[in-house]
């Protein structure tokens, strides 16, 4: 069964920031732990039920995130890049954001990334 996309208008997305501010702060404390008790094994972490225990709490944020809408983007889970489905110019695009930014200010396209990321046209904000 094909679930149907969420479009999000620029209000819409800003308003779930609090949560998704929260979500994304624990994944990436999470992922810091993750990376210091790998440090403190000497990279030998596999297996380790301690991290594989933070490995599933990450998988379970990420899953939050999907279900408000939304699409974690940052898979080396240090600078927390969201993105949110949209429409601008009758386009479907993502709108993103990046977790120290305080509103969602920029967008891109589908098949681009943070790097191709443009500002909302102002008729959207």
């Amino acid at each position: 069964m094909e679930t149907q996309v969420k479009y999000f208008t620029v209000a819409e997305a800003n308003r779930t920031l609090p949560l998704v501010k929260r979500i994304v702060r624990d994944i990436i404390n999470t992922a810091y732990e993750i990376r210091s008790k790998s440090d403190l094994l000497g990279g030998h972490y596999q297996g380790n039920p301690d991290i594989l225990k933070m490995s599933s709490q990450i998988n379970g944020y990420i899953k939050e995130l999907e279900e408000i809408g939304c699409l974690y983007k940052d898979w080396n889970f240090q600078i927390g890049l969201v993105d949110f489905p949209a429409l601008i110019n009758n386009k479907e695009v993502y709108l993103c954001w990046r977790s120290d930014e305080e509103e969602i200010k920029f967008y891109h396209e589908l098949t681009n990334g943070y790097s191709d990321r443009k500002p909302i046209p102002p008729e959207y904000l």
